[in-house]
C-alpha cells in the first residue's frame, strides 16, 4: 500500500498520474507478486524494464553458416563458398574403418570424370588385342615419357607403333627378287611380269612327320563322315482274333449291322449330348498313344499308332477286341490317316520313314523317306488322286509322294519352321498348313507357292487343326492356351471373338474334334483332361478328367449322339458315353 500512495503521490501532472494507474494495473499481476514494495525511483524504472520484451537470440546469430548434407540433391538457397567447402560437422563414427571414411561415390572408391578420345581409345584397345602391348593407362604421358605394357618384345619388334600407324617400308635390298627375262624376242624363256621369285616353291610337300599327322586327320574325318546306312526294319503283323473271315466270306473291315445304329448313313446324328461316363478302355500299347482314327465312313474300327513305334486296329462295337497289330517302325509312329475306303492306310515316324499298309491283310505295300523326320501324313482326298499323299517334314518342306512310281512330285518349300498340319479345304481344292514359324499357309494343289499367308505378332505356334463337319470352319490348337477359329469359305478370315480358352496345351500338339451336329467343340488338355464348349456361344459347357497324363487326343463318333473316344500318354485309349 505504501508503494500505491507513492506512485499516486509522484506528480501532480494528469499524465503521470495515469501512467501511475496503468503501472498499478500491472503491479497487481502475478509477474510481480514476488518484488518487494519500495517507495524509490529506481522501483519504477524497474518495474518499467521488467515490462518490456526479452531479447532472444536466433540461430542464425549462433550459427552463421547454412549447413546441407552432403547427399542433398536440390539447395533452396544460394550458398556461399565458406558454406560449400565448410568442414563435415557432428560426430564422427568411431568404428568406422578408414577405407569406409574415405571419400568415394562408387562402391570400390573415388571414380574422377575424365573425358578420352574414342579414337585414341580404340587405337590401343585395337594394339593391345593385335599386338600384345599398348601404352599404360595410368601414366600420364604428358609428363612422363611414353610406358608400355604388356608383351615388350613385340612392342621392341614394331617400335611401339600402334595398329593404325604404318611400319615403315622395307628397304629394296630386303625385297624377295623375281626371276627375270624381259627379252620379248626370247618366245620361250619370256617371263616379264610373270616371272616366279627366286626361292619359291611351286610344289610343296610335307614332311614324314607332317604326313603322318594329316593321316590321322584324314581317318577321323573319314569315319566321322561315313552315314550309316540304316537298316529297314522287316514288317510284321500279328492277328489277334481267331478268324480273319466270317462264315460269310467277311472280313473285319465290313461294319456291323446288328449294333442299333445306321452306320453307313451320310447325314449326322440330329442332335448330339453332352458324354457323361466312361463305357470302355482299351489297353495294348506300352507307352504313350500319340494319334487315334475312325475307320472311314462306318467308324466300326478305330485305327492307333503309339511311342511303342506299334499301330493297332481295334473293334469299336461288340467285344471292342484289338483285330490286327501293324510293326514295322524302329522309333515312335507320329501320324496315321487312312485313304477314303479304309483299306489302305498311311504311318509316318520319327525313324524317318512313311509307310504304306494294307488294312486287312498287314502287308506293308510301299516306304517313303526324304531322309526327315514327317510330322503329319495325309492322303489327298479326291477318288481320283488316292495315289498321291502329303507329309510335312521337319525340313520345313511339304512333299508329296506318288505311291506308284515311288517318287517325289512335287515340293512346297515355303515355311520357316517344321511343318506340323496339313488340312485338305474347299472341295480339296487347296489345303491349309501351319508351322513352328508361327504362321498359318494357304495352298493351291500343286502350285508350291503359297497364294495366302496369315501370321500376326499376337499369333502362336498352331501344331493341331480341324475342319468342321460343314467345311466352313478351321479350328486351330494355338500355344497360348486357346482354339482359334478361321472362315476357310472365301477369305480365311480369323474370327476374333470366336476364341475357346480354358484348357491348357502350352507345349503339346493336342487335337480338337467337333461333334456331328456342330453344336459343340472338344479338346484333350496337359493335365488329362477332356474339355467341352458350346460352339455358338464359346462358353465351356464341360470338362473332366479322363487320362492320368497329356489327353493328346480325341474323336467325336461321326453316327452316335454322345460318343467320344479319347487318347494320351498314359497308353489306354477310353471310350465315354
Amino acid at each position: 500500500m505504501a508503494a500505491m500512495l507513492a506512485l499516486k503521490t509522484y506528480d501532480s501532472d494528469s499524465n503521470e498520474s495515469t501512467d501511475s494507474e496503468n503501472i498499478k494495473e500491472k503491479t497487481s499481476d502475478d509477474s510481480f507478486s514476488h518484488l518487494k514494495p519500495i517507495a524509490t525511483d529506481s522501483s519504477i524504472s524497474k518495474a518499467i524494464a521488467l515490462n518490456a520484451a526479452p531479447v532472444v537470440a536466433s540461430k542464425d546469430d549462433v550459427h552463421l553458416t547454412r549447413t546441407f548434407e552432403a547427399g542433398t540433391k536440390e539447395v533452396t538457397f544460394n550458398p556461399k563458398y565458406e558454406e560449400l567447402y565448410a568442414p563435415q560437422v557432428g560426430p564422427e563414427n568411431p568404428f568406422k574403418t578408414n577405407q569406409a571414411q574415405s571419400v568415394r561415390n562408387t562402391l570400390t572408391g573415388y571414380v574422377e570424370p575424365a573425358h578420352i578420345n574414342n579414337f585414341h581409345f580404340d587405337n590401343q584397345r585395337k594394339t593391345f588385342t593385335s599386338y600384345g602391348y599398348a601404352l599404360d593407362p595410368s601414366v600420364d604421358i604428358h609428363q612422363v615419357e611414353e610406358k608400355l605394357i604388356g608383351d615388350k618384345t613385340a612392342a621392341e619388334d614394331n617400335k611401339g607403333l600402334t595398329v593404325f600407324e604404318q611400319k615403315p617400308k622395307e628397304k629394296a635390298s630386303e625385297k624377295r627378287k623375281r626371276q627375270r627375262n624381259p627379252d620379248a624376242s626370247d618366245i620361250e624363256g619370256y617371263l616379264g611380269p610373270w616371272g616366279k621369285y627366286v626361292d619359291e616353291e611351286t610344289i610343296s610337300k610335307p614332311s614324314e612327320e607332317e604326313q603322318k599327322d594329316l593321316d590321322e586327320i584324314l581317318a577321323k574325318r573319314s569315319k566321322m563322315g561315313k552315314q550309316k546306312e540304316e537298316k529297314i526294319s522287316e514288317e510284321k503283323t500279328t492277328l489277334h482274333i481267331k478268324d480273319a473271315y466270317d462264315y460269310q466270306g467277311r472280313s473285319f473291315l465290313h461294319a456291323p449291322q446288328d449294333v442299333g445304329v445306321n452306320l453307313k448313313s451320310d447325314d449326322p446324328p440330329e442332335k448330339c449330348f453332352l458324354p457323361k461316363k466312361h463305357i470302355h478302355t482299351w489297353t495294348g500299347h506300352t507307352k504313350g498313344v500319340s494319334a487315334i482314327r475312325w475307320f472311314p465312313k462306318t467308324a466300326h474300327l478305330l485305327l492307333s499308332c503309339s511311342m511303342d513305334t506299334k499301330i493297332k486296329i481295334w473293334e469299336v462295337y461288340n467285344e471292342r477286341r484289338c483285330v490286327r497289330t501293324y510293326n514295322g517302325h524302329k522309333q515312335a509312329t507320329r501320324d496315321i490317316s487312312f485313304n477314303n475306303d479304309g483299306t489302305e492306310f498311311l504311318s509316318c515316324a520319327y525313324d524317318r520313314y512313311c509307310k504304306l499298309w494294307d488294312t486287312e491283310t498287314g502287308e506293308c505295300k510301299g516306304r517313303f523317306t526324304s531322309r526327315k523326320v514327317p510330322y503329319c501324313i495325309k492322303f489327298h482326298p479326291d477318288e481320283d488322286k488316292q495315289h498321291l499323299f502329303v507329309a510335312g517334314t521337319s525340313d520345313k518342306k511339304i512333299v508329296c509322294w506318288d505311291i506308284r512310281s515311288n517318287e517325289i512330285v512335287q515340293e512346297y518349300d515355303r515355311h520357316l519352321g517344321a511343318v506340323n498340319t496339313i488340312t485338305f479345304v474347299d472341295q480339296n481344292r487347296r489345303f491349309v498348313s501351319t508351322s513352328d514359324d508361327k504362321s498359318l499357309r494357304v495352298w493351291e494343289w500343286d502350285i508350291p507357292v503359297d497364294f495366302k499367308y496369315i501370321s500376326d505378332p499376337s499369333m502362336h505356334s498352331m501344331p493341331a487343326t480341324n475342319l468342321s463337319p460343314n467345311g466352313k470352319w478351321l479350328a486351330c490348337q494355338s500355344m497360348d492356351n486357346k482354339i482359334c477359329v478361321f472362315n476357310v469359305l472365301n477369305r480365311f478370315k480369323y474370327m476374333r471373338k470366336k476364341l475357346f480358352t480354358g484348357h491348357m496345351v502350352a507345349g503339346f500338339a493336342c487335337s480338337m474334334d467337333f461333334s456331328p451336329d456342330m453344336s459343340y467343340l472338344i479338346s484333350g488338355d496337359a493335365d488329362g483332361k477332356l474339355y467341352i464348349w458350346d460352339w455358338k456361344s464359346t462358353k465351356l459347357y464341360s470338362k473332366f478328367k479322363a487320362h492320368d497324363d497329356v489327353c493328346i487326343s480325341c474323336l467325336w463318333h461321326p453316327h452316335e449322339t454322345s460318343k467320344v473316344a479319347t487318347c494320351g500318354w498314359d497308353g489306354v485309349i477310353k471310350y465315354w458315353d
